[in-house]
């Protein structure tokens, strides 16, 4: 990626922006881009800061790892300075507790905003928060030694940072049960078999492939782009014939826009 100066750099992301794309990098290889509350927070900063001239988001992370999780420290008695211990967490009232964690979700959420496309650019091991972080992207290009795995259940938890209604959506109930219940890994092959990722290629040529991508994308208009991701977005949840319709005025809004009539 070119080299720009950042939008916003700290707590292990930054932010670049060339023109209508943005580059959100994940900086923190030495403990293989660990999460923590912390870097959740600089992620949901990050989606706020982008310009409006931003069409394509690109997700990536130095390193040979994506990302390897929650950072250990919040299994620990102690937990992460600053932030609450899962002890604290589970004594929290119910409201509390749910205002928490829908914080922490504010940072998966933003990536499927309907005026732009994101693509996670995954290598290396993107295991449980990884895991989701590369889930709450549009679109997924990983190298040809990914290592998916979804932990949390193994953890006595449950996946919980938004990455559930996607990995269904993807891979259908029963595989993404099997997935989860079991811990195992998802490697290049599979991923690209059973939808979880776009395409697979040699670690070295995984940039490129996403800078590739990214130009294809802006290639399309940028309104003709927004109301496909909304017609697909919404498909799962309309029926055939509210599709339909959903169809029909999503372009008569676009013949309308490219002819220069009113509504």
């Amino acid at each position: 990626m070119a080299s720009l100066d950042p939008v916003l750099d700290k707590d292990g992301v930054r932010l670049t922006v060339d023109e209508a794309i943005a580059t959100v990098t994940l900086t923190n290889p030495a403990k293989r881009n660990a999460q923590s509350p912390a870097l959740w927070r600089a992620l949901t900063e990050a989606g706020r800061a982008l310009p409006g001239s931003v069409r394509v988001v690109v997700l990536r992370a130095e390193g040979q790892s994506f990302s390897a999780g929650l950072d250990r420290q919040m299994f620990t008695p102690e937990g992460i300075e600053g932030e609450p211990t899962f002890i604290d967490l589970a004594r929290s009232g119910d409201a509390e507790l749910d205002a928490t964690i829908a914080g922490y979700q504010e940072a998966f959420t933003w990536w499927r905003q309907s005026d732009i496309v994101s693509i996670a650019a995954v290598q290396g091991h993107a295991i449980g928060a990884g895991f989701q972080l590369a889930l709450a992207c549009d679109l997924r290009v990983v190298a040809d030694d990914v290592q998916f795995a979804m932990r949390e259940t193994s953890l006595g938890l449950v996946p919980d940072l938004t990455g559930t209604h996607p990995l269904v959506g993807l891979v259908g109930y029963a595989r993404a049960l099997e997935i989860c219940a079991t811990g195992r890994f998802v490697g290049a092959e599979e991923a690209v078999a059973t939808g979880l990722a776009n395409i697979a290629v040699p670690h070295d040529q995984l940039d490129e492939t996403v800078r590739d991508l990214a130009t294809a994308l802006l290639a399309a208009p940028r309104d003709a782009v927004i109301e496909t991701k909304a017609l697909l977005c919404g498909a799962q949840e309309r029926t055939y014939d509210a599709q339909r319709a959903a169809e029909r005025a999503a372009q008569a809004r676009r013949l309308r826009d490219l002819a220069g009539v009113g509504e």
